[in-house]
């Protein structure tokens, strides 16, 4: 602005011979006054920002008061772009999870059917399912009844209701596991890390009675006992259950529960990336093709000769 004032001053646009001042220029030169709207629209994007940096402020200030420790991010075999699950695992994570997980944890939204060519082949899902007995009916007489386990039942609860299970766990209820990798920020990772990261409450921690120290839960504080030892669990493919190699396992298995179609995603993934690849090629060769007549031509003009 100064300097556009100072071509005008030298080209002599300001004399006065021209009538014209510069304390006329700069009145013409202030801006409008801003409007209602305006005003408002301004004071609601501070007041926005605002809360935003204060929540940001707060959340970071929470993170890192050191009440919890962050679980380290761990090289699993199915974080890669292309990677898929290791079923083998996912079958080793469901048997951890029958022999040790369902004795207080509910899995709610798995069926039995879901294991059929993950984990199982049918026949093996079915012989799953007749372990366990489940209600139902009524019959032609109105009575309910027991029956064997199908393939379309889902896992059982140990529990008959939310006030029967927190009786029998001082008060605390045992979160269902299905989407626990997904409810869980850290998924897999913050999983493994509770499991084996059970430890000693360090000075100045009172615990209370039935409860327990992990660094990794927030508070540190947690109602669940270390569930997950050396030898606590049975592999049938004879792999040596170590407290580490059960809580891996049952890791990926979790994972697996909270995203069944996990792999046929990524397949699907692939297989759309190469359709586009494939397309994006021949579109880029037809649009050289068609436009190179219209990019390439040149116009002349001839004058007509007299």
């Amino acid at each position: 602005m100064a300097a556009f004032v100072g071509r005008i001053c030298g080209s002599g646009l300001l004399s006065s011979k021209n009538g014209v001042t510069l304390q006329k220029v700069q009145q013409f030169s202030t801006s409008r006054p801003w409007t209602r709207s305006q005003k408002l629209a301004t004071a609601a994007g501070i007041a926005v920002g605002g809360a935003g940096a204060l929540l940001y402020a707060l959340e970071q200030s929470v993170a890192a008061s050191g009440t919890e420790v962050h679980p380290p991010e761990l090289p699993w075999s199915h974080k890669g772009v292309f990677n898929s699950l290791d079923h083998a695992s996912v079958r080793r994570g469901y048997e951890v999870y029958k022999q040790v997980c369902a004795a207080c944890h509910s899995m709610r939204f798995i069926a039995y059917r879901n294991l059929v060519g993950v984990t199982h082949t049918e026949a093996e899902a079915k012989a799953e399912a007749a372990e366990i007995m489940v209600q139902d009916g009524p019959d032609e007489a109105g009575n309910y009844f027991m029956r064997p386990g199908k393939l379309s039942d889902y896992f059982p609860s140990p529990y008959a209701n939310e006030e029967a299970a927190r009786a029998a766990n001082n008060g605390a209820y045992p979160p269902d596991l299905s989407y626990i990798a997904l409810a869980r920020h850290g998924g897999e990772d913050y999983l493994f890390a509770l499991l084996t990261g059970y430890c000693d409450a360090p000075a100045g921690i009172v615990l209370r009675d039935g409860q327990y120290y992990n660094p990794y839960f927030p508070g540190g504080a947690i109602s669940m006992a270390q569930a997950l030892y050396n030898e606590s669990a049975e592999y049938s493919d004879g792999t040596p259950a170590s407290a580490a190699q059960l809580a891996k396992d049952v890791s990926t298995f979790l994972v697996w529960s909270a995203d069944p179609c996990h792999d046929d995603r990524k397949r699907m993934g692939i297989k759309s990336l190469g359709i586009i690849l494939v397309l994006g090629t021949l579109v880029y060769y037809l649009k050289r093709h068609k436009w190179a007549a219209l990019k390439t031509r040149k116009i002349a003009f001839y004058p007509k000769q007299k």
